[in-house]
């Protein structure tokens, strides 16, 4: 059996000005790619780790190195879903075994997963959050966009929305409260992106404080973010949200985000396909979920300044296939 290497690296990619959501802004992209090495042939995987949910760097890469010596001796994707918790540091791995594995197999990881060849999506386009004037101003440069999601953030939210639904009239509109609102204001909320054609909520209320939103009426319908990671948080949601976002760096990975899907449409929840901000590498094993997805969420590339060798190519909001060389 031929021993296989596992090697991590952080990496910095510039952002386009600047994103920010509820909880800050950032001019970087910071990423850890995970590259397997077996024989000649190489397998990549791209994470992002994120202190909403205790990541840092050096846990990232601890994680990493600790898992080194299965790694060399051939533990598996499903090896890893016990091996190691969910989070992004797994993700990076089992993206990287995939990618592995069809370049050893010569097919496809949608062919090695049991799922159809990914084609064109249309991804939605993300505008920061900032004051309804510039989110206004940015949705007019951006109005041709079919689908655009924006960040919110409490304060001024209704005219955010209205600022941008004036700039973009023929636009589709989904947002993100990244946990922002406050229970005794989710009626006008609600009602108010109702009133503008919102087709969705991402995450409104902290998690674990949105038990509430059981006994609401949803006239907009809504979606876990925070609240929801792997399949062991399924019970707890479905009774509150209408959708999940599943990101990979939430999962751990495409192996448990595809057993998410699958779950999700047993409880009969609405899928998104979302993203951190990232290059081409961490969007690629993300498209293999688009076939699922209502709303897919995976314009990282396109805020970054510049993407990396072999990127995904955007037509404006229309993202293809990855080649081979990228990933899969």
């Amino acid at each position: 059996m031929t021993l296989r290497t596992i090697d991590a690296k952080q990496e910095s990619w510039p952002i386009r000005g600047s994103f920010r959501i509820s909880r800050g802004a950032k001019t970087t992209a910071e990423v850890v790619v995970v590259t397997i090495k077996e024989g000649d042939l190489t397998g990549r995987g791209e994470c992002v780790p994120y202190g909403r949910y205790g990541e840092t760097f050096n846990t990232v890469l601890g994680e990493i190195s600790a898992i080194r010596e299965q790694i060399a001796h051939g533990a598996s994707r499903q090896d890893l879903l016990t091996l190691m918790p969910s989070g992004s540091a797994r993700n990076a791995i089992d993206t990287a075994l995939w990618d592995l594995e069809a370049k050893k197999s010569g097919r496809s990881v949608a062919s090695l997963a049991g799922l159809k060849e990914p084609g064109p999506l249309i991804t939605a386009y993300t505008l920061s959050l900032d004051t309804p004037e510039k989110m206004g101003e940015s949705a007019q440069l951006n109005a041709f966009r079919p689908l655009m999601k924006l960040k919110l953030g409490g304060d001024l939210d209704v005219e955010r929305v209205a600022a941008v639904r004036s700039a973009a009239p023929k636009s589709r509109l989904i947002i993100d409260a990244n946990e922002a609102w406050a229970p005794k204001d989710l009626d006008y909320y609600f009602q108010k992106m109702a009133d503008f054609g919102v087709e969705l909520i991402e995450q409104p209320l902290p998690a674990g404080e949105d038990a509430i939103l059981a006994e609401m009426d949803r006239p907009v319908p809504v979606c876990a973010d925070e609240s929801c990671h792997d399949t062991s948080t399924l019970d707890e949601v479905a009774p509150m949200y209408d959708y999940i976002n599943i990101k990979l760096d939430k999962t751990g990975g495409l192996t448990e985000a595809l057993l998410l899907a699958e779950a999700a449409r047993e409880f009969g929840l609405g899928i998104m396909v979302g993203c951190m901000v990232g290059t081409s590498l961490a969007m690629a094993p993300a498209m293999l979920l688009g076939s699922f997805a209502r709303f897919v969420d995976l314009d990282g590339p396109l805020l970054l300044d510049k993407d990396r060798p072999n990127g995904i190519q955007f037509d404006d909001s229309v993202m293809h296939p990855p080649k081979p060389e990228l990933w899969g």
